[in-house]
């Protein structure tokens, strides 16, 4: 493939600035076969201009190099084009969680993923759509969480001597001791409908998230269907007790535990939900969204694996 048809897109700032240093790593990497152009983000949503441009200027493959936020600016960039103009989407995991780029395959170490994007073999992946009552719209690569998983998102922010894991897993028990708190909604999926009082909501199209904990051990970003994980209300206790169970993806076996399948859910809540898509905060405190519709896009992209 021609040099100048590659644009490799970095995050310097992901993993808490770590990313700048281990991508310096790559650029002998990237010379071995042929060169790239690269572009630096240097503000937040940048990295969706920035894929967006490359695909518009027809580039054939556009390399992600950051954490899961900078494959969903670039995912939602490629997106915004038309199907027959995207470009094939390679990824370098150079975040803190990676999930994403464990559900696609990828060497969790950044120069041989970079040689399995150079050597590798595209493949079809979904990607889904997510839309709010308020009519705001937002591709993601990996999943979708409502309630407590969104509040520890929130919250993982704050814990900047820690990353990956270590760091959702202080927000974790953050927010089980200081949010406890279960919106009644109202779920539809092409498949079932339930009302519940529900805690946490997460829909996956990625086995993965928060750097380890297994939420839909069974979804695959190229099944064309995405796997949803819903857990009712429960005490405090409980909760401390589902957790080493969603590490190891065995939570399902229990009762207070709801999981299956779907292509297209709609959801209502009695009062305002926060959200994330890929570990990007899409509704925060103080904001007032209450529904929401998540659909699949099957074979939307297609990754260098």
């Amino acid at each position: 493939m021609p040099p100048h048809k590659i644009n490799l897109i970095v995050n310097p700032n992901a993993n808490l600035g770590r990313a700048w240093r281990a991508s310096a790593d790559l650029r002998p990497i990237v010379e071995e076969f042929g060169g790239a152009d690269w572009a630096g983000t240097v503000y937040p949503t940048h990295a969706i201009e920035l894929a967006r441009s490359a695909a518009e200027q027809g580039y054939e493959l556009v390399i992600a190099a950051g954490g899961d936020g900078t494959i969903h600016e670039v995912v939602n960039g490629l997106m915004r084009v038309p199907a027959e103009k995207r470009p094939k989407l390679g990824i370098v995991p150079l975040g803190s969680g990676n999930d994403f780029s464990y559900a696609i395959g990828m060497d969790k170490r950044p120069a041989f993923a970079l040689r399995q994007v150079f050597a590798g073999n595209p493949k079809l992946i979904d990607v889904g759509l997510l839309q709010d009552d308020h009519g705001r719209k937002e591709y993601f690569a990996n999943g979708v969480g409502v309630g407590f998983d969104a509040t520890v998102t929130i919250r993982s922010r704050h814990y900047t001597m820690l990353q990956g894991f270590s760091a959702y897993m202080a927000a974790v028990l953050q927010t089980i001791a200081l949010d406890h708190e279960a919106p009644s909604m109202h779920i539809q999926t092409d498949q079932e409908i339930w009302d519940e009082a529900t805690m946490m909501l997460v829909m996956c199209n990625g086995p993965r998230e928060g750097g380890g904990f297994l939420v839909a051990p069974e979804a695959k970003p190229d099944d064309g269907v995405f796997h949803y994980a819903s857990v009712r209300q429960v005490s405090r206790l409980v909760m401390m007790r589902l957790l080493p169970e969603v590490v190891r993806g065995t939570h399902g076996r229990f009762s207070q535990v709801r999981m299956g399948t779907f292509k297209e859910l709609n959801m209502k809540s009695d009062r305002p939900i926060y959200v994330h898509t890929d570990g990007e905060i899409f509704v925060g405190f103080g904001m007032d969204v209450r529904q929401l519709s998540v659909q699949v896009i099957p074979g939307a992209l297609e990754v260098v694996v």
